[in-house]
């Protein structure tokens, strides 16, 4: 296990020249040792652009950057002591796996001996043991990806960050990649910072998540947390899959997951604690140990249940029922308009 560190971002702000906007306002995040934690957003959110200021690529208008309470806003790169894993490998095409690895470790004047030692570690790690002596375009591009985060960690850095690192794979390769990504973390123990636009892999990977929009934070928390108690009606929509409905009061919403959405018909009675809308199916498909089942709400709102494949109920397109949630399952949000207002109040 590698010594943990934590990163501490302040009232970080940056401009790009003739932008109408900054591509950060005024972030403020603590990362805490060892964790690790996801940038996710879509693009132009601000997510890579806070990734780079932390490893030093771009520079802050305003605010700065501290690992262990030491300030870094104005180092080199190369002196913040960073891994850094990027979507393109730059892996270099006429050294082998174990040269490719060892080059940080040759750049950072390490004896041979100790050379052999870390790489022969990492490659474990990676479990590419087998693969030393192959040269890049003889491997996968999961492979190629592997030998990058060995690359990154060989000399143990302070900390890892990960841009998009798996955009470039099929998604069979980079589901299987994101459980190596979480093995790693785990057996290593550093601290991880991961950018990336797939909610699915953020839900996977995180300890905790950043949901970025227009240069800004807009919650932080666990995957459970964002997940069931999303703050806005941005975050509901962005991570996972919601049932958006208008709530009691002017500028409220109310979210149900599609989990948590059941189907009864349309005479039906209700439970004390349930609540109720009329609804018309408009799709159903299979997706494995559920149904997905598409609905139109009474009051145009357009939504989704998840039911499990051998619910008795048989279920047509066209079909007018009766979508039912438990009280406790509904989550009231603000819509965006009023998050925006109230955090400029």
């Amino acid at each position: 296990m590698m010594k943990k560190h934590s990163i501490k971002i302040s009232n970080a702000t940056r401009y790009y020249p003739g932008a109408a906007k900054p591509a950060i306002d005024d972030i403020s995040l603590d990362i805490a040792p060892g964790e690790f934690m996801t940038f996710l957003g879509p693009s132009g959110s601000g997510k890579t652009t806070l990734l780079s200021i932390i490893a030093g690529f771009v520079g802050l208008n305003a605010g700065s950057v501290e690992i262990d309470g030491q300030d870094i806003t104005n180092l080199k790169p190369h002196k913040r002591d960073l891994g850094v894993v990027f979507q393109q490998y730059a892996l270099f095409p006429h050294m082998t796996v174990f040269q490719n690895i060892a080059y940080p470790l040759r750049q950072r004047g390490v004896s041979r001996a100790e050379i052999e030692t870390r790489v022969k570690r990492v490659l474990d790690l990676v479990q590419l043991g087998d693969f030393a002596h192959r040269l890049p375009r003889q491997l996968s591009g999961g492979q190629q990806q592997r030998v990058a985060l060995a690359r990154a960690v060989v000399y143990e850095p302070r900390a890892l960050l990960l841009d998009e690192p798996l955009g470039a794979l099929d998604k069979r390769l980079r589901d299987r990649l994101q459980l190596e990504i979480a093995r790693m973390h785990r057996e290593l123990g550093m601290t991880f910072v991961f950018v990336t636009h797939d909610q699915e892999e953020a839900l996977t990977l995180s300890d905790r998540i950043a949901v970025f929009n227009n240069g800004k934070i807009m919650q932080v928390g666990t995957p459970t947390e964002l997940y069931r108690s999303p703050n806005s009606l941005f975050v509901a929509k962005f991570l996972g899959e919601s049932n958006i409905m208008e709530g009691s009061s002017r500028g409220t919403n109310v979210i149900v997951r599609p989990e948590h959405i059941h189907l009864k018909m349309p005479t039906s009675k209700l439970g004390e604690n349930e609540l109720s809308k009329a609804a018309r199916i408009t799709e159903i498909s299979f997706a494995g140990a559920h149904l997905k089942v598409g609905l139109a709400f009474s009051g145009g709102e357009t939504g989704l249940s998840l039911i499990t494949a051998g619910n008795p109920l048989q279920l047509q397109r066209g079909e007018e029922v009766l979508a039912v949630w438990s009280r406790a399952n509904q989550h009231t949000v603000m819509n965006d308009d009023q998050v925006a207002a109230a955090s400029k109040s």
